[in-house]
C-alpha cells in the first residue's frame, strides 16, 4: 500500500497546529484578548402619526430590537451607534414614503446629538379607500453592467411595467428589485433610480450579491454603497392583511459570498414577527434561493453555498406559523419549492440570460412577477417582457427534444402546485401531459455552443422541471396544449403539423 504524503503545507500546518497549547486548538478564540469599548447608548423618542393623529402598536426597529408606539404614536428606544437605522414597519393603509427617485424610504439614519440623543418624527400619509386591495411587481435580477444593458432595461423593461401599471388601474401598488440590481457596476444605480422615477410607483429594494461593495473585506461593510442609496438591508412593511418582510440573505467573506441569514436578522426577525397574528399572509422578499432545486436538476449530490441558504431552517422556523410565500431570484430561471412549513417561488430574471436574448437559461422569457392581493388572497402571475398579459405557454413540434422524438413539448414556465397541462389533436382532448426535467428546445438552439449567445458566450441553458410532454401521433395537424393555473385561468397555445 502506498502511503500517503501531505502536501507541504497541510503538513506545515498540521505541525504547527500540534505545537500549540492545548486550551487554543480546542478554542482558538479563548486566548486572544478582548478589545475595544462597547458603542455608546443612543436614546430616540419620537412618534408615528397621520394627519396629526398618533398611530398606535407601530413596530420601529435598529435592526436589532423592535419596539411598538403607545396610544399616541410616541415610542423611545435605547439602542447604541454601532446601529445605523432606525426603520419604520409601516402600517397599513398609508403610502410607502419615498425618496425623490421612488425609492422606498420608511427609515431615517441614526444621528444622535452629543448628549446621545436623537428626536424622530414619521408623518405619514393615508391611503384613501385602504389597501386591502393592492398589487407588486417584482423584478428580480434586473443585472446591469454596462450602457448596453441599461438601454436595453430603459427601451424594453421599462415601457412593459408601465402598462402593467396602467392595466392594474387604481390599485395600490409597489414595485419590488429582488436583488442583483446591478452587476457589480454600482455606478449605474444613477440609472435605475432615474427608471424608477419614470414608473411612478414606490420601489422596495433588496441587495443582491452583484450589489455589493467587492473591495471590502468582509460582509459587515460590503452593502455600504447599497445602504447609502436605499436604506437598511432588511425591514418590514404592511399592505392590507399582508406583512411584508425585506431579507439580507447573502454574506460576503472578501473573497466570496454564500447565502447565509445572520443572527442580528433573525434576532429581529422573531421580534417583528412576534407582533404578527399567526396564521396571517407574510411575504419575504430575498435573492439567494433559501431552497434551490437547480443543482438536483443538474444531477449534482450537493448545491454550491451561493445557491441556497446555509442555514435556512433557522429562516423557516420563524416562518411557519404564518401562511408564508417567499419570493427569491438569482438563479435566473423558474422554480418552485415546498419546505420547513412555507413556499418559495424562484423567478425568472429580468435580463434573462444576462441581455443575452429574450429568454433565461429554461426558456422563461425575460420577465417579471406580478401579484394581486384582496384581503389575504394572493394571486400571481408571470408577465413576459414584451408580450401579452396570457403568452404563459411556449409549445414545440414533435421531436424538437431529440430525446422525446415523437412527442410534442410545452414549457409551461410559472408552474407550481395546481396546475393542470393537457392537450389536444384535431379538436380532441387527448389527456394530462407528462412533466419531465430536460432541456428548453429554444434555449439549447440559441444559448449552447461555444460561439453562443454571441454576446456573452458562456451563457447555456439549464434542466428545467416545468416542461410538459404527449406523444403525438404523426398524423395528427391540428394540436393545442391547455395550462389551468391555480386560480383557474386556463391559457392556450395552439400548433399545426406539417403534412
Amino acid at each position: 500500500m502506498t502511503q500517503r504524503r501531505l502536501p507541504r503545507r497541510d503538513f506545515l500546518g498540521a505541525v504547527a497546529l500540534a505545537a500549540l497549547p492545548a486550551a487554543f486548538r480546542d478554542d482558538p478564540y479563548r486566548l486572544l484578548p478582548r478589545t475595544g469599548l462597547p458603542s455608546p447608548a443612543v436614546r430616540v423618542r419620537g412618534r408615528v402619526a397621520a394627519l396629526g393623529r398618533g398611530l398606535a402598536r407601530v413596530a420601529l426597529s435598529d435592526g436589532r430590537s423592535v419596539v411598538t408606539t403607545d396610544r399616541d404614536g410616541r415610542f423611545e428606544l435605547v439602542t447604541n451607534t454601532a446601529r445605523r437605522f432606525l426603520s419604520l414597519s409601516l402600517p397599513s393603509g398609508h403610502r410607502i414614503p419615498t425618496h425623490p427617485a421612488g425609492t422606498a424610504r420608511s427609515y431615517v439614519r441614526l444621528a444622535p446629538n452629543p448628549a446621545g440623543e436623537m428626536a424622530v418624527a414619521f408623518d405619514l400619509e393615508p391611503i384613501p379607500g385602504g389597501d386591502e386591495r393592492h398589487a407588486f411587481l417584482t423584478l428580480a435580477d434586473i443585472q446591469t453592467q454596462d450602457d448596453a444593458d441599461m438601454e436595453l432595461f430603459r427601451r424594453d423593461t421599462v415601457p412593459d411595467v408601465h402598462r402593467t401599471i396602467r392595466a392594474l388601474g387604481e390599485v395600490p401598488t409597489f414595485g419590488v428589485a429582488a436583488g442583483d440590481i446591478m452587476w457589480d457596476q454600482l455606478g449605474l444605480y444613477d440609472d435605475y433610480e432615474a427608471a424608477v422615477r419614470e414608473l411612478g410607483i414606490p420601489f422596495v429594494q433588496v441587495v443582491g450579491n452583484h450589489d455589493l461593495d467587492m473591495e471590502q473585506r468582509s460582509d459587515g461593510r460590503s452593502t455600504t454603497t447599497f445602504e447609502r442609496r436605499f436604506g437598511p438591508r432588511y425591514w418590514s412593511f404592511n399592505r392590507g392583511q399582508v406583512h411584508y418582510v425585506v431579507l439580507d440573505d447573502v454574506l460576503w467573506y472578501g473573497d466570496g459570498y454564500l447565502g447565509y441569514v445572520d443572527d442580528d436578522q433573525l434576532a429581529w426577525l422573531a421580534e417583528d414577527l412576534a407582533l404578527v397574528e399567526r396564521g396571517r399572509p407574510v411575504v419575504v422578499f430575498a435573492h439567494i434561493p433559501l431552497l434551490s432545486n437547480l443543482s438536483h436538476r443538474n444531477g449534482l449530490a450537493r448545491a454550491p453555498v451561493g445557491n441556497y441558504v446555509t442555514n435556512r431552517e433557522a429562516v423557516y422556523s420563524l416562518l411557519a406559523p404564518y401562511r408564508t410565500t417567499i419570493l427569491t431570484g438569482h438563479i435566473h430561471d423558474s422554480d418552485w419549492s415546498t419546505a420547513g412549513g412555507v413556499f418559495e417561488r424562484n423567478l425568472g430574471a429580468v435580463c434573462g440570460g444576462w441581455w443575452t436574448g429574450p429568454i433565461c437559461y429554461d426558456g422563461t422569457p425575460n420577465g417579471y412577477a406580478v401579484h394581486e392581493v384582496n384581503g389575504a388572497e394572493l394571486r400571481w402571475r408571470y408577465q413576459a417582457t414584451g408580450q401579452a398579459a396570457d403568452h404563459q405557454i411556449r409549445v414545440y413540434p414533435r421531436g424538437a427534444d431529440p430525446k422525446a422524438p415523437d412527442e410534442i413539448v410545452a414549457n409551461v414556465w410559472a408552474f407550481e402546485p395546481g396546475w393542470t397541462v393537457v392537450w389536444y389533436e384535431n379538436g380532441a382532448r387527448r389527456g394530462a401531459m407528462a412533466r419531465r426535467v430536460g432541456l428548453d428546445p429554444l434555449a439549447v438552439q440559441t444559448l449552447a455552443g461555444a460561439d453562443l449567445p454571441a454576446r456573452r458566450g458562456w451563457v447555456d441553458p439549464v434542466p428545467t422541471g416545468h416542461l410538459f410532454y404527449a406523444p403525438v401521433a404523426a398524423g395528427a395537424r391540428d394540436l393545442r396544449v391547455e395550462a389551468t393555473d391555480p386560480f383557474g385561468r386556463t391559457y392556450s397555445a395552439t400548433l399545426r403539423q406539417a403534412e
